[in-house]
């Protein structure tokens, strides 16, 4: 993919961010989640790509926009065909009730190379690059803690594990607990956190528990980007599940998902703009004269460039962000 599509994707995730920002705090998430996506949307179709939503809003009579096969683009004579996945708000509590942490995300493939995982829970590892190649999600949860420990060159009760503050992990941070380790427990938005664990000052050392499958794909093509490692399992709570899962992948539905299964080859792209305040990113900051200013990270998995890019974007110049009713 020409690298110059990555400076494009960041203009994609600023405009989702900015069509939701206004909303922030003010109650409603099903209004900060729609801007977010008709500005994501907008921004697609002024692109020169041949694009198809593989991780999206829903399937198409869930999503008007940004559904799950969606064509986006201009698509005319000689653009790339891609794969996307897009989490236009990541963190929709978070963003509806003010608190930190979301995100507007993107990630891109060429053709084929994402995978179209089903809408259901998928059991999570994440780490960054000191630690990659230091976990097995089929290992005991202590035995992974003491891996990384190791790995990082700290004592585990220096590690900081951190998981969704769901009452489904209650095992995880019991045993967690046990060996010492710190935990820090998060409301929503799990992208985010896992990409965190890339980043030594995050405070964040290691993602586990059972979250979005969607949202594991986009997760382990940001940690493919900047050198971190992912691993997944299904976890199908339905029959109608567990024939999808069969249906995507036979009968070894429930084996391990690396990077490789998840985003595979070496061309990702990856960019996120922070819609709030978080461990990663600053969010939307609204200023005087009609400005408003964005900070976001794009990367690439070729070269493993970091880009963090603060923009200050003129809002009259920019019509459809200029007002919120």
């Amino acid at each position: 993919m020409d690298r110059e599509l990555a400076l494009n994707i960041v203009r994609v995730t600023e405009a989702a961010a900015l069509g939701c920002g206004k909303y922030f705090g003010r109650g409603n998430k099903v209004i900060a989640d729609q801007a977010a996506v008709d500005g994501m949307r907008s921004m697609f179709q002024s692109l020169d790509i041949a694009g198809t939503v593989v991780i999206g809003e829903g399937e198409l009579d869930e999503a008007p926009m940004l559904y799950i096969g969606e064509k986006i683009g201009t698509w005319e004579e000689g653009a790339p065909e891609i794969d996307i996945a897009v989490d236009p708000l990541d963190g929709t509590n978070l963003c509806a009730k003010g608190l930190p942490g979301a995100l507007s995300v993107v990630a891109v493939a060429p053709k084929g190379c994402l995978l179209h995982a089903p809408d259901m829970y998928m059991h999570k590892i994440a780490v960054g690059p000191k630690a990659a190649g230091h976990i097995d999600i089929t290992a005991p949860f202590e035995q992974n803690l003491f891996n990384v420990a190791k790995a990082l060159k700290k004592d585990i009760t220096e590690i900081t594990v951190t998981m969704l503050d769901r009452e489904r992990h209650k095992d995880l941070i019991d045993k967690a607990r046990s060996v010492g380790a710190r935990i820090k427990l998060f409301g929503d938005g799990d992208v985010a956190t896992a990409i965190a664990t890339c980043f030594s000052d995050s405070g964040v050392d290691i993602l586990v528990g059972k979250g979005g499958a969607p949202e594991g794909v986009i997760a382990a093509a940001a940690l493919k980007c900047m050198g971190g490692e992912f691993q997944g399992i299904l976890v199908p709570e339905t029959e109608e599940e567990k024939s999808r899962c069969i249906q995507m992948m036979g009968d070894k539905w429930n084996r391990v998902l690396t990077m490789e299964d998840l985003a595979k080859g070496n061309d990702i792209l990856f960019a996120a703009t922070g819609v709030s305040d978080g461990e990663l990113l600053k969010g939307v900051r609204y200023m005087a004269d009609n400005r408003a200013k964005t900070y976001s990270v794009v990367t690439r998995s070729k070269t493993g460039t970091i880009r963090f890019i603060d923009t200050i974007h003129q809002l009259d110049k920019k019509p459809e962000y200029a007002y919120v009713k």
